[in-house]
């Protein structure tokens, strides 16, 4: 199994949790977060923000789901036809042991 977490902009987070749940994977965990990426930051006139609002979505797939899911990720969460500088980032790690706390199960 694997870990897919995204960085999304938040106005972009529930298209891409409904592009999820259509595609078929519906459990997602959602969290805020602040951060900057390679742009460093926005400037506004003379006001610098260096900690942008963002979301965090994760997810546990199996491993081959990866693609279908990567890319209905990054198809919801781009914005205009090209993207753009801070539409997010994903990162995708192993998953070792995936346990169900009310049951105690191993999956």
């Amino acid at each position: 199994m694997i870990m897919i977490s995204a960085i999304v902009r938040p106005e972009k987070s529930e298209e891409v949790m409904s592009a999820l749940m259509y595609a078929g994977f519906p459990a997602v965990t959602k969290m805020d977060v602040y951060g900057r990426g390679k742009q460093r930051g926005m400037k506004v006139g003379e006001v610098t923000y260096d900690e942008l609002p963002k979301e965090l979505l994760f997810t546990v797939i199996k491993d081959e789901d990866k693609e279908l899911v990567v890319e209905t990720i990054m198809k919801a969460a781009r914005t205009g036809s090209k993207g753009n500088f801070g539409d997010g980032k994903l990162f995708i790690s192993t998953v070792e042991d995936v346990y169900t706390v009310s049951t105690g199960q191993k999956e």
